[in-house]
């Protein structure tokens, strides 16, 4: 694994966040209680892809029409998204180093959404209890199952367009979702106990900020290339670059 050293710059906290659990969310959070620090360095990063991608299969949408119609080239199954040489729809997210919890929950829901017979975003993170909003924009049926190992599983039904809000009770990298209607939908929610993750855009990016100073662990996930770690290390006020690179 590779040390990073951390060059000092000024730069304000911000952190991601998102969560699941089996049964419907009522919302809001429990009473007040003591949370972890948070800091004012970051992690500044980019997942690349080398050699050449992958031809993404084609999805048959012939019986979905208003699906269909939004793709001038076809649709296609978004498995490996690649840009100039960047790879999108890695979660990234620190595995240790971190001081003990509890941390801050974050004030919005994650939100995926179902478009043109997709999950919009493919990839998204939540914090464990993090209300998780999934929508239906396609005026057509779309049934949500998520496939977990360690949460309760559950489907719901969307019969036109609308959303709905469950949460995650525990940490999991990842949690399957699928569409019991279209075969071909799939997207992966990572549930994680804190703050600190990100998923990479189209152009490979991403960042993880509000860490306290120190050494810590990053884990870049992707659905078929699998995953890498290396270490980094940030100092207060600093932001430290973290570099990834898979390939077919």
């Amino acid at each position: 694994m590779r040390r990073i050293l951390a060059v000092p710059v000024l730069l304000s906290v911000a952190c991601g966040g998102g969560g699941e659990s089996g049964g419907e969310s009522s919302g809001g959070g429990g009473g007040e209680a003591a949370v972890a620090a948070l800091g004012t360095a970051s992690i500044m990063g980019v997942v690349n892809f080398s050699g050449m991608a992958p031809a993404n299969p084609a999805i048959d949408m012939a019986e979905e029409a208003e699906c269909a119609a939004k793709y001038a080239d076809g649709p296609t199954d978004p498995v490996v998204v690649v840009a100039d040489g960047k790879l999108a729809n890695v979660f990234v997210r620190i595995t240790s180093g971190l001081p003990a919890g509890p941390y801050p929950m974050p004030s919005s829901p994650s939100v995926i959404d179902q478009d043109g017979c997709l999950y919009t975003p493919r990839v998204v993170g939540v914090m464990v209890g993090q209300d998780l909003e999934i929508q239906n924009s396609d005026p057509l049926l779309h049934n949500i199952k998520a496939v977990p190992t360690a949460n309760r599983g559950f489907n719901i039904s969307q019969p036109r367009v609308m959303s709905s809000t469950r949460s995650f009770n525990t940490a999991e990298v990842m949690v399957p979702l699928e569409c019991s209607v279209h075969g071909w939908m799939q997207a992966y929610v990572g549930v994680v106990e804190h703050p600190y993750f990100a998923v990479s855009g189209a152009d490979g990016a991403f960042t993880i900020s509000g860490l306290p100073a120190g050494t810590y662990t990053l884990e870049a996930w992707h659905e078929t290339l699998g995953t890498q770690t290396m270490d980094v290390t940030v100092e207060d006020g600093g932001s430290a670059s973290a570099e990834f690179s898979f390939g077919s």
